[in-house]
Order: C-alpha cells, then sequence, then structure tokens
C-alpha cells in the first residue's frame, strides 16, 4: 500500500468507521447479562449468535434479522420472555420477533428478531432498541442487548443525464454506509413509455435483487424518466435512489459547443484548433467555425475557417446491441473553406460535455467540447473584471512554451487599463520573462471575440493576438465563466502557438496568503531534460494560510516514478493574485527536486500553474479539493467520461475512454469499460484513500495508474508504468 503523508490520515466520521468503534466496545464489554434476580441467584446472558458480517453485530440495517440466545444460569429452568423497548419506538415499531424458542436440553433459549422498516429515533438521531430476555423462573432476573436500526441511503449515479432515443446508459447504485448490503431491484416510470432496464441474462428485468449496474434503453421518444433503485434493506423514507432521464433526439442539445483540441500532426509538428459549433434541437449542424494552428515553424500563419458541416454518431456498446449514450464519433468538415475534415472518437459525461481524441490518422491528440452559453459573453460589457489565464504551446523551434498571467477588464473593451495593468509570466524552452504592464483591447459578439495585448516592459514590446471562444459560467467564484483563447500570430521569434483558458478571477477572494488555506489538487505537464519525454505529476497540498504547504505527489519522469513523496514547503503572495508556490519538494526542508512556481489565482485554491525556472516548462492548474479525509472508495461508483488533458510531446498516445467503477461490496472495487482508440474492453480494479488518492489497476488493457479526486464525482490520474515515458494527465467526471 502507498505510504501517504501525515495529512492524509483520515478524519474518522464515516458511518462504517463508527460501527468498528462501536464493535471494539461491544468486544470490550461482552455479553449483556442480567441485572436484578441476584438474591434468587439466577442470571441471564443475552448474546448476538447472527449475523457475523456486519462491522459491528450490535447494528443492523431495516427489515433485517438477528439471532439472539439467552443463557439462564442458577435455576433448572432455561425458558426466558423476549420483549422489545426503546427510547424512539414502542410496540412494533421497535421491530417484532419472528421466532421465539425454547431451551432444549443445554442449548440458550433462542429468538429471531426483525428490525423495523423505519428505524427508531429520538432527537433526530438513530434511537437504541432494547431487547430484553426475562427469566421464567425469576420475573427480576433478565438479560439485555442493545440493537440500532441503522438508516440507510441510496445514491444512483448519475443522478441527471440526458439519453438519446433508443440509446443505452448505465447506472449504478450504491448503498450507505458502506456495509450496508449492496442489493437493489430497479424500475423506471412512466411505467409504458419510459424505455427499459437489463440487469443481466438472469435479471432481465431487474426485478431480482442484484449489485450489478442496470442498462437502461431509452425510448423512441423523447420525454422525462425517472430510474429507481430500491434497496433490499426496505425503508419507506430512504429505500430507493432515483436518477431523472431526459430522453431527447441527440446529446448533442440546441445550444453552442465551444471546441478545443491539441496535438501532433504526422511529421510531429504542433497542432492546435479552437472553434464553436451549434446544433438544434435534433443534433442537426447549423453553423460553426474554428481556428486551426498547422505546421508550425518560422512564418507559419494561423487560418480561420467556416466549419459546412458537423455530425455525432453514437457507436455501439461493448455489452449489448444498441448503441452507448456516452461515446460516438464527432466528424467535423471545414474543407470547403480550405481547412481540415477530422473525425475524434469521443466519450460523454452526464453533462453531455465531450473528451475527444483524434481517429482519423490525420493528427493525435487530445481536447474537449463542452457546451457554451453565448448570452453570458454576448458583448464587451460581459467580460468585466480580471481574468486568469492558463496557456500552453511551442514556439517556432518547437520547444514546448507557458504563458500564466491575468488581465483585467473594463466591461469595454480595454485590457489593464491605468491603473491597473495586467500581470504576464511566461517560459519558452528554459527562457523565463515577466510583465507587469500588459494593456491592451477587446471584443466580444454572441460568445465569439478576439483579444489584443501588449507587454511594453518585454524586449521589444511584443504585441500578442488571440481569437476567443466563450463557453459558460458565472461572474463568481463557483463554476466562474470560462473561455477559450487561441493565438493567431504569426509565428516568429517573440510569438509563440499558444492556445488555453481564461477564467473569471472572484473578487470576493482576499489574494493574500489565506486565499491558500485549504486542500487541493493541481495536476502538472512538462518535459524531461531530453526534451523528447514528458513529466507529468498530481499533487495533494494543503495551505496554512500563513505561507507554509504540507503535500505529497506521485509523478513519471520519463519513466521514473515517483510515488507518494510527501514534503513540506512554503509559498509567497504578490498583487494582483500573483503567488510563488513551491512544489514537488522532498521532506520537511523542501529540498530537490522542488520548483519555485508562479500561480496566478482565480479564487481560493484555484489558478494556472507555471514552472518559470527550468527547461521543463511544467504548466497545469489548482482545484480545490472537497473532502480530504472523509473520501471512501464505496462513493465512486459511477459511468466516468474520461480524456487526455494535454499533449506535451508527440509520443504521447491520447486516450478517451468510458469507464464503470463499482462496487458490489465485500470491500470489492471494480472498473469496467471501453477504451479509444480501439474500442478496447476495459477490466481492472480501483482502491481509494479517505485523503482522496488512489489506484485504478487494469488487467486489459494493462495499464497502472494513480488517482487524486478532487471531490466525489471527478478526479485526475497519471499512468505510473515505468515502460511508459510519455505519460499524460487524465481526466475523469462522471
Amino acid at each position: 500500500m502507498l505510504q501517504r503523508s501525515p495529512k492524509e490520515i483520515p478524519i474518522m466520521i464515516k458511518n462504517f468507521l463508527f460501527a468498528v468503534a462501536l464493535l471494539s466496545l461491544a468486544l470490550a464489554g461482552g455479553c449483556a447479562k442480567g441485572g436484578n434476580g441476584e438474591g434468587s441467584g439466577i442470571s441471564v446472558d443475552v448474546a448476538i449468535t447472527s449475523p457475523t458480517t456486519n462491522f459491528n453485530p450490535s447494528y443492523v440495517y431495516p427489515t433485517q434479522t438477528l439471532t439472539l440466545t439467552a443463557t439462564v444460569t442458577g435455576t433448572s429452568n432455561k425458558d426466558v420472555t423476549w420483549s422489545l423497548s426503546g427510547t424512539g419506538c414502542t410496540g412494533s415499531a421497535c421491530g417484532t420477533f419472528t421466532s421465539t424458542a425454547p431451551p432444549s436440553g443445554t442449548t440458550p433459549a433462542t429468538a429471531i428478531y426483525v428490525a423495523p422498516a423505519t428505524p427508531p429515533t429520538a432527537n433526530s438521531k438513530p434511537a437504541p432498541v432494547t431487547i430484553t430476555a426475562t427469566s421464567s423462573a425469576d420475573s427480576t432476573a433478565a438479560g439485555t442487548q442493545p440493537i440500532t436500526v441503522q438508516p440507510v441511503t441510496v445514491v444512483v449515479t448519475p443522478t441527471t443525464v440526458t439519453v438519446g432515443q433508443n440509446l443505452v446508459q448505465q447506472f449504478t447504485a450504491v448503498e450507505v454506509p458502506d456495509d450496508a448490503p449492496q442489493s437493489f431491484t430497479w424500475t423506471c416510470t412512466p411505467t409504458g413509455s419510459c424505455g427499459s432496464l437489463y440487469c443481466g441474462t438472469n435479471n432481465p428485468s431487474c426485478d431480482t435483487p442484484t449489485s450489478d449496474p442496470a442498462v437502461y434503453t431509452a425510448p423512441s421518444s423523447n420525454g422525462s424518466v425517472v430510474a429507481v433503485a430500491t434497496s433490499t434493506v426496505q425503508q419507506p423514507t430512504a429505500g430507493a435512489g432515483q436518477a431523472k432521464v431526459t430522453v431527447a433526439t441527440s446529446r448533442l442539445t440546441a445550444s453552442p459547443y465551444t471546441l478545443r483540441f491539441s496535438g501532433y500532426d504526422n511529421v510531429n509538428h504542433p497542432v492546435a484548433i479552437a472553434g464553436s459549433l451549434t446544433f438544434d434541437k435534433n443534433g442537426v449542424f447549423q453553423q460553426g467555425v474554428e481556428d486551426e494552428l498547422v505546421n508550425i515553424g518560422a512564418g507559419s500563419v494561423p487560418h480561420h475557417y467556416t466549419v459546412n458541416s458537423a455530425t455525432f454518431t453514437p457507436v455501439a456498446n461493448n455489452n449489448n446491441a444498441n448503441n452507448t449514450n456516452n461515446a460516438g464519433t464527432l466528424t467535423v468538415d471545414a474543407t470547403v473553406g480550405g481547412g481540415q475534415l477530422n473525425r475524434y472518437s469521443v466519450v460523454l459525461d452526464s453533462t453531455g460535455n465531450l473528451r475527444m481524441i483524434e481517429s482519423d490518422g490525420n493528427w493525435t491528440g487530445s481536447g474537449s467540447m463542452e457546451q457554451a452559453t453565448p448570452t453570458k459573453f454576448a458583448n464587451a460589457a460581459s467580460l468585466s473584471g480580471a481574468f486568469v489565464f492558463g496557456f500552453t504551446g511551442t514556439d517556432l523551434n518547437g520547444k514546448r512554451v507557458g504563458y500564466v498571467g491575468v488581465l483585467p477588464m473594463d466591461g469595454t473593451g480595454n485590457i489593464g487599463k491605468a491603473p491597473t495593468p495586467g500581470l504576464l509570466d511566461l517560459n519558452k524552452g528554459g527562457t523565463a520573462k515577466s510583465s507587469t504592464n500588459v494593456t491592451g483591447t477587446y471584443t466580444m459578439n454572441n460568445g465569439v471575440g478576439t483579444m489584443t495585448v501588449t507587454a511594453s516592459d518585454l524586449p521589444g514590446a511584443p504585441t500578442y493576438d488571440f481569437n476567443l471562444y466563450g463557453i459558460s459560467g458565472q461572474a463568481k467564484a463557483t463554476n466562474p465563466l470560462t473561455l477559450y483563447a487561441i493565438s493567431t500570430d504569426t509565428i516568429d521569434a517573440n510569438h509563440a502557438a499558444l492556445s488555453g483558458r481564461m477564467v473569471f478571477q472572484d473578487p470576493k477572494t482576499t489574494y493574500d496568503k489565506t486565499a491558500l488555506s485549504a486542500d487541493s489538487v493541481s495536476h502538472l505537464t512538462g518535459v524531461d531534460s531530453t526534451g523528447s519525454n514528458t513529466l507529468v505529476a498530481l499533487v495533494s497540498a494543503t495551505g496554512d494560510g500563513n505561507g507554509n504547504i504540507s503535500a505529497s505527489f506521485d509523478a513519471n519522469n520519463a519513466g521514473t516514478i515517483v510515488a507518494a513523496q510527501s514534503f513540506n514547503c512554503t509559498y509567497t503572495t504578490e498583487t494582483g493574485g500573483r503567488y510563488v508556490v513551491t512544489l514537488l519538494g522532498n521532506g520537511s526542508t523542501c529540498t530537490a527536486p522542488a520548483l519555485p512556481f508562479v500561480f496566478y489565482a482565480s479564487g481560493a485554491n484555484r489558478g494556472f500553474l507555471l514552472d518559470q525556472s527550468s527547461a521543463a516548462v511544467m504548466t497545469g492548474a489548482m482545484d480545490p479539493q472537497a473532502g480530504n479525509g472523509t473520501f471512501a472508495p464505496s462513493e465512486l461508483p459511477s459511468t466516468y467520461a474520461v480524456g487526455t488533458v494535454s499533449n506535451a510531446t508527440s509520443g504521447v498516445v491520447p486516450m478517451a475512454a468510458n469507464l464503470l467503477l463499482t462496487s458490489p461490496g465485500n470491500q470489492t472495487y471494480n472498473v469496467a469499460g471501453t477504451q479509444y482508440p480501439g474500442a478496447q474492453a476495459v477490466t481492472g480494479t480501483y482502491t481509494l484513500t479517505f485523503a482522496g488518492t488512489g489506484t485504478i489497476v487494469l488487467t486489459a488493457p494493462a495499464a497502472n495508474y494513480v488517482i487524486y479526486a478532487m471531490d466525489k464525482s471527478h478526479f485526475e490520474m497519471i499512468d505510473v508504468d515505468k515502460t511508459v515515458t510519455n505519460a499524460s494527465v487524465i481526466y475523469a467526471q462522471q
């Protein structure tokens, strides 16, 4: 097992861990004994004999049974009378006995207790039920056994999803606490028009309890459907979980999408694309534009094309004859204007966003296509406030470059207007520069715009031009306004081929040391010392709000693996949300291979990172981590859209996949799904620690990953096989 840093020691607040603590107390206390009847010398001992599978035998789930024994000493009369009582219940609300058997010879009296369907409560908390066995020989002699009926909750994932007509969507159900019976029956409503559910050849209608996922096939007409998983542990108010399904003509909704792709052509020249595609409510293409950066080198000129067609076709599911709801082929044709026809293998998350890889042999690379909200970017006034950016790309000599910074936009088309100029840090193949006087202009019209910025205090006062494509978001920290940007300059000594994201900087955050005072996960990508292989890392860190961080990281440096290395380093803060954060250290003294990163925060524990001190040119992003210390592997089951985030070298083999994580109980955690290219069937297992770090071990196709969870619905991972010298950061989203 991986050794983790002190920050990852679990905070024991999970229900099942609480049950373990109860078990310890039960074992220490021994059997329940009668206290009265001492004058007669008669005593009664009550013990639970089954089940023995729970972490703690003194609690049960609704409708579960317990077998108890009552041993009477001090008299030849071994008979007892069984009764129930509790502070939160009376009568049958405390449960029932289905059998009470008298003693037979030396065998104690027995009883079978059935827990009520509704757990007794007092002050909104589970209230214990007391099982009492009273001696028939002496009514003052009795033994007791307290029992807690634990409430359960069923969680179905994905909880909300659009399913295309006649397409197949898998649903998983998990029962919490973790050691509850992971067994469910499935139904969907409205009956007769909801479609169908399938749970295997032995359970085609899902009406027999199962721990397997349910395969839902949508009907041939649009509508709203609810898929329901009901626990075998019946509980009226919480014995079922549900998923809300919208059946639509196509997964591509009546909305624009913003597309971004980066990779390499067949002669290892970098490629970058950004654009906007619009489809109608039936998934039929309406219009689109895209920018292409191809054949990058001295004098290369970016091209802006009109897209003349785009189609999405679902692909066949490996497990049945129907087409899957979560994968397909996207074809984008811009050849009429002189551009490319590109074909991508894509996987979709539950919200309908796409992760994609090139599949036609023209290029290799990866990207995404996300639903856009043009009304959020209607005009210049929509961009009012500071925007933090992180761009990567290649200079005219093919060296990796990274740019990060912040651009104050005034809502009227000006950038860095006095007295608040923009800031820029860059690293071109190991040559670092900084500007504290960035100014410029921008336009925006219905989600598409332009931007020109000048770094007047850099040699030659270079000017950089970009096209902008709005995605979605709001002018606040949660789900902030986000855009894609792609450079439109002719490539020369001052201008690289760049693309990346711009994110609204939350004005309510105070950008001092306290902005880094919680848990975060960072992903980093760069090149090794040769420049031909990748260096990737995932970092889990906690800032103390006073300039210190404790962290651990996993890395793959051209096949050299660093596993769960912990370190304690520092960070400093400057104006404009600019920080210098030291990461990738070793031990408490923050020794090599520690690197200082320029970090521009878009909010608390969130922003873009750039290594400004080495030729590795490591770039990446930091995201807040929700739930550190409380993660559990049984909370991850769902279908995930998985895709490569970045391609630092032409040697990266991009990957897209639908991964199905399941937890059938007994601490078993499985991985299945389909991986592209090649539509390979995926099998394996996964683990997860309470700190949100874990592993995915695939037996087919063989691979080993470490995973870092940001929350319970998405995580990042990197390949840690020594034979993989060009690993990449891979993103997974429910």
